[in-house]
């Protein structure tokens, strides 16, 4: 794929991450739950039954409870290749999220 193609879908395809993230954020709100606080942890190892508590989620920690590890499920060369990118925009974009949450962006 030439280089010049990447360049121009660029913008499209974090277009659509945001979109992703967007819904994250979205579902969260609909479903009142608390968008982040510090003294909850990600939950790890999940059952489907530990998972769908929702009383111990927070919208932040959906990222690490999910999100984050879907690249890791991808099957094929191309799937994985995507993921990587989308996995790596979303880690940034915890990042800058944290840093403005604590007071230091």
């Amino acid at each position: 794929m030439a280089i010049w193609y990447l360049w121009f879908c660029l913008p499209e395809l974090q277009s659509v991450l945001r979109k992703r993230i967007a819904r994250c954020f979205t579902f969260g709100g609909s479903r009142s739950r608390v968008l982040h606080d510090p003294a909850i942890q990600p939950r790890s190892d999940l059952s489907k039954e530990q998972y769908m508590k929702k009383d111990e989620q927070t919208t932040v920690n959906h990222f690490h409870e999910k999100l984050l590890k879907l690249k890791d499920l991808m099957k094929t060369k191309a799937g994985q290749k995507r993921a990587e990118r989308r996995h790596k925009f979303m880690e940034e974009f915890l990042k800058e999220f944290y840093e403005e949450w604590d007071g230091r962006a």
